[in-house]
C-alpha cells in the first residue's frame, strides 16, 4: 500500500508519543524513520519501529535521553549517548560538531552508546546543509554479528556503514556516499522476508557456509551471514569501521563479548571539516560542478539509466514517493499496527 508521507509521520509521532517520548522527541525521531522511506532506505525506515519498542520495553533503549558531552577538548569532544534514541543523540552530536568545526576549522566528535542512529546519510546531509564536509565511520555492538569476513565462512562482523559528505554546486545536490560494508545492508533483508522476495545470487550464507538466495536463511536459527561488500575491499573497510568507531571512539567493538544484549548500540567517529579554512568557496563549488558535469556526461551502458552522483538516487526516491506515497509492505503494516495496539492505540493509527 502507498501512505502519504505527512500521514506517515503524523502516526508514527503519536506512536512514540503514546511510549512515553516527549513531543519534540517524537517528531525528530519519526521525521527521521519518514524520511528514510522517502529517500528509498526502506531498511532504516518505519519498519524499525516494532525493533525500537521491543527495546524500549527491554531498557536497552530510554526515552527522552539527549545525550551528554563526556570530553571536551575544543574541537574534539567525546560524546556518551546515554542509550537515547540514536536519531536524537546522534543529530545533537552532530551539531555540536557542526558548531565546533566553524569554530576551529576542524571537529573531531567520537560518540558512544546510542541506541540505532537511523540513516548515516542523514548526518552528512546536516553537515552539507551548514557548508561542511564531512566523514562518518560508525560500528554495531549489541547483538550478534550478521557478516562474514572476507574468506569466512560465518559472520565475525556488523554491516558498519561509511558516510562521506561534501557540498554541492547548490544546496540540494550535496554529494553524499551512505552505504553499508556488506553487500546490502541487514535492513534491506528483513524487507526482503517481510515483503515474500528472494535475494539476488552472490549476497548470502546460509548456516552452513554456502550461498542461498533465501532472507530466512540469514535470521535462522541457526543465522547465516552476509557477504562482504567489494570481498577483500568492503572487508578491510567494516573491519576499520570497527576499529575507528568502537576501538578508536571509545564504545567498544563487536567482539564476543560486546554480542549478547540483543539490542542495537551505535558508535560514530565523525570529522568535520570546513573547506573554506582550505580553498576559496566559490572556487570549491565550480570545481565540484565541473567534475560532477565531466563525470555524469559518460554515455550510460544502458539506454534510460544515466550516470548519477552520490546522493542522486535517494533524491530522486524522494521525488517520486512525495509525488506517490511511501510503499509499506503488509507484514511491515501489520506490525505497526500490533505496535499500536500493544500501546493502546488504535490500529487504524497507521490507515492512509
Amino acid at each position: 500500500m502507498l501512505i502519504a508521507h505527512r500521514k506517515l509521520s503524523a502516526a508514527c509521532v503519536r506512536l512514540f508519543t503514546a511510549a512515553g517520548s516527549l513531543a519534540e522527541e517524537a517528531e525528530v525521531i519519526a521525521d527521521h524513520l519518514v524520511e528514510a522511506n522517502l529517500r528509498g532506505h526502506d531498511s532504516h525506515g518505519v519498519g524499525m519501529i516494532p525493533t525500537y519498542l521491543a527495546n524500549l520495553a527491554a531498557g536497552t533503549l530510554r526515552a527522552n535521553r539527549r545525550g551528554k558531552v563526556l570530553r571536551d577538548d575544543g574541537a574534539i569532544l567525546v560524546y556518551d549517548g546515554e542509550r537515547g534514541y540514536g536519531q536524537v543523540v546522534a543529530r545533537l552530536a552532530t551539531d555540536l560538531a557542526i558548531e565546533r568545526a566553524r569554530e576551529a576549522g576542524l571537529a573531531l566528535v567520537a560518540l558512544r552508546n546510542a541506541h540505532h542512529i537511523g540513516r548515516v546519510g542523514s548526518y552528512g546531509e546536516q553537515c552539507a546543509a551548514a557548508g561542511l564536509v564531512s566523514l562518518h565511520f560508525v560500528n554495531v555492538t549489541g547483538h550478534q554479528p550478521y557478516v562474514a569476513p572476507h574468506r569466512g565462512r560465518d559472520a565475525r562482523l556488523a554491516t558498519n556503514p561509511v558516510c562521506i559528505a561534501v557540498p554541492g554546486a547548490a544546496p540540494d545536490r550535496a554529494v553524499i556516499l551512505d552505504m553499508a560494508t556488506s553487500k546490502v545492508p541487514l535492513g534491506k533483508v528483513r524487507v526482503a522476508l517481510n515483503e515474500g522476495r528472494r535475494l539476488a545470487p552472490d549476497l548470502l550464507l546460509d548456516a552452513e557456509g554456502r550461498p542461498s538466495l533465501e532472507p530466512q536463511a540469514l535470521f535462522g536459527p541457526p543465522g547465516g551471514a552476509l557477504l562482504p561488500l567489494g570481498e577483500h575491499k568492503g572487508y578491510a573497510l567494516s573491519f576499520l569501521c570497527d576499529l575507528l568507531a568502537g576501538a578508536v571512539g571509545g564504545g567498544g567493538t563487536l567482539r564476543p563479548e560486546n554480542q549478547g544484549q540483543g539490542t542495537i548500540t551505535n558508535n560514530m567517529l565523525a570529522v568535520v571539516i570546513d573547506p573554506s579554512r582550505l580553498v576559496d568557496r566559490r572556487w570549491l563549488r565550480e570545481e565540484v560542478e565541473a567534475i560532477a558535469a565531466y563525470v555524469t556526461a559518460s554515455p550510460p551502458r544502458r539506454p534510460g539509466e544515466p550516470v548519477l552522483l552520490p546522493g542522486e538516487p535517494e533524491r530522486q526516491a524522494r521525488a517520486r514517493r512525495l509525488a506517490e506515497g511511501i510503499p509499506v509492505d503488509d507484514v511491515t503494516w501489520d506490525q505497526l499496527a500490533g505496535a499500536a495496539r500493544g500501546l493502546g492505540l488504535d490500529p487504524g493509527t497507521f490507515a492512509g
